[in-house]
């Protein structure tokens, strides 16, 4: 007669607790980590900057919009904007991402339909 180990019980993993937690780590990022990111411009307009040919640059179409320049217009505290832009910047992205999942996985092909 051998002796054999009992087997641990399985971990029940769910997706909806890694849909969870990846929520919550990316709204902790966008909201209250993006606070702490440089305020030294990017590369582009660094090297605009350096190239001698910045101040030459124009508005874009959407400068007047209340997101640009990654803030919130109108709310005076810096890191506060710029989470609020980064939170709705999240929200806008998963709604448009799962209307478009919902979209093609309607069109997509039927489970009886042939290949």
């Amino acid at each position: 007669m051998t002796f054999t180990e009992p087997e641990a019980p399985a971990v029940r993993r769910t997706p909806k607790g890694l849909l969870i937690g990846g929520l919550l780590v990316v709204f902790v990022i966008a909201g209250f980590i993006s606070g702490f990111a440089s305020s030294a411009p990017d590369g582009l307009e660094k090297v605009a900057g350096d190239e001698g040919f910045g101040e030459t640059a124009r508005d874009h179409a959407f400068s007047g919009f209340f997101l640009a320049d990654y803030a919130v217009r109108g709310i005076d505290n810096e890191r506060l904007a710029g989470g609020l832009a980064g939170v709705i910047g999240v929200i806008v992205t998963l709604a448009v991402g799962t209307l478009l999942f919902l979209l093609i996985s309607k069109l997509g092909p039927r489970s009886g339909d042939p290949t």
